[in-house]
């Protein structure tokens, strides 16, 4: 495992050596109920201050991240190993962003007046009280960014657990913050499951979530009880559809970059590909060049482009749908070649179909399938046959915009990744997501709507 539990000690070990970066205490599960009351103390002289005097102290802590983001950049990639550049480009970009965040918050969060000529209402956008963010390894400085900034902005008080897996990370955020932040207002919970489910089960008003479908259901299930609201964003295996239009080295480009990139360990990683009959052969062939000449190693080394998994236990997981689906018939195209360590090879499968497991449980590594179809129907219905809906991706001519609008994905890209325009929310249909984050109509997800009306006069 990337971090191991040690009698009291959370000790983070890097994926690439085996070696120790660092631990943090582990938080007693007996504590978490005091922990949340200290947040719902906290929470009072924070909800009460004004909208703008909270962005005015969280506008604050850009220069302490700024300060801090070398440090915290060399860290994302010491603790779950993706190449440097990468490291230090999520957290760079995370905080470039920030500013405008906080600018797109004041205008979702600010109140708003309805007038009939009868009634004259107004729309607050009020906290819901204490929140509970648990977050993922896999982008451990922008995931928490993107559910403790809207959270801390409505007025909420957050209580973070960052994954295990990145228990560094995670301190250093908190700690960043906790230097602009009154005291109780944003505080830090490392362990694993327990320590997760006893901060959902505890005295907390609205649960930010990041990770997996299993795990998203059970803390729907446990906020059922209290009818605790619930932001999930969960799982996904998205679909990359090549039609027979479509400029293949744009595509193959886009399909290598998508399914490799931080070695398959994203969310809208591209794990399927329906390519038209017409043209497979051209693409599986600049799918394979592309593939071969990417750089597996070390993320602190120079050239490297893929890094390892993050974990012993995914590397396995992943092997283990490889091998599966080289049993029920699919073909190596590249790749598979056995890798010491947590190292996985970037590999590109053809051949299969969707009797394969590896068609449909998210694979979350760096394995490409690729489906040739012989219609756009085919490919869209194949697409579809998912119980996840995060995100997708059209490449072709003028048609692809109607065969994007027949998808179920939440996000769909033409052309493109899946991520909108500034100012769009991350948004995931169907068993891939339950409310959504980021742009507008994201923000006020973390905000309870309280409407107060009086007659004109």
């Amino acid at each position: 495992m990337t971090a191991t539990a040690h009698a009291n000690e959370l000790v983070s070990l890097n994926p690439a050596t085996g070696e120790s970066v660092g631990s943090v205490p582990v938080t007693p599960v007996e504590s978490i109920g005091e922990i949340l009351q200290r947040s719902r103390v906290a929470q009072t002289p924070w909800g009460a201050m004004c909208l703008d005097e909270r962005l005015e102290m969280l506008r604050r802590v850009i220069p302490v991240l700024d300060r801090r983001a070398e440090e915290i950049g060399t860290l994302v990639t010491a603790e779950m190993g993706k190449p440097i550049a990468e490291g230090l480009g999520e957290v760079r970009y995370g905080i470039d962003g920030l500013e405008c965040e906080l600018e797109e918050l004041a205008r979702a969060l600010a109140t708003e007046t309805l007038d009939d000529g009868g009634t004259r209402s107004a729309l607050h956008h009020d906290p819901f009280g204490v929140c509970v963010a648990i977050t993922p390894w896999n982008f451990p400085f922008l995931m928490p960014l993107q559910i403790v900034i809207p959270a801390l902005a409505a007025g909420n008080t957050v209580v973070m657990k960052p994954s295990e897996m990145v228990p560094l990370v995670g301190q250093a955020f908190a700690d960043a913050f906790n230097e602009i932040l009154p005291s109780g207002v944003l505080q830090i919970v490392h362990g694993a499951d327990e320590q997760g489910k006893a901060l959902v089960a505890g005295d907390c008003d609205l649960i930010g979530f990041v990770g997996s479908r299993a795990a998203g259901r059970h803390i729907l299930a446990e906020a059922a009880g209290d009818l605790k609201r619930v932001i999930l964003e969960l799982g996904g295996k998205d679909p990359m559809i090549v039609l027979e239009d479509a400029d293949i080295e744009v595509a193959a480009a886009f399909a290598v970059r998508n399914s490799f990139r931080n070695c398959g360990q994203v969310c809208v990683s591209t794990e399927r590909i329906y390519v038209a009959d017409a043209i497979a052969d051209a693409f599986e062939a600049e799918v394979v060049r592309r593939t071969k000449e990417l750089v597996v190693g070390a993320g602190t080394e120079e050239g490297v482009q893929i890094g390892p998994m993050v974990s012993g236990e995914q590397k396995a997981s992943v092997l283990q749908q490889l091998e599966q689906a080289q049993r029920d018939g699919a073909v190596v195209l590249c790749g598979d070649n056995p890798m010491d360590g947590n190292y996985v090879q970037p590999t590109v499968l053809t051949g299969v179909t969707h009797d394969m497991r590896i068609m449909h449980d998210e694979t979350f590594g760096p394995i490409a399938c690729i489906m040739r179809v012989p219609s756009d129907d085919e490919a869209v219905r194949l697409a579809n046959d998912t119980p996840y809906g995060l995100g997708a991706a059209v490449f072709g001519g003028n048609h692809a915009e109607g065969v994007a609008q027949r998808l179920t994905a939440g996000m769909i890209g033409i052309n493109q990744g899946c991520g909108g325009a500034v100012g769009s929310p991350w948004v995931g249909a169907r068993q891939s997501g339950y409310g959504y984050h980021s742009g507008r109509s994201g923000h006020r997800q973390f905000a309870q709507v309280r409407v107060i009306s009086r007659p004109c006069e």
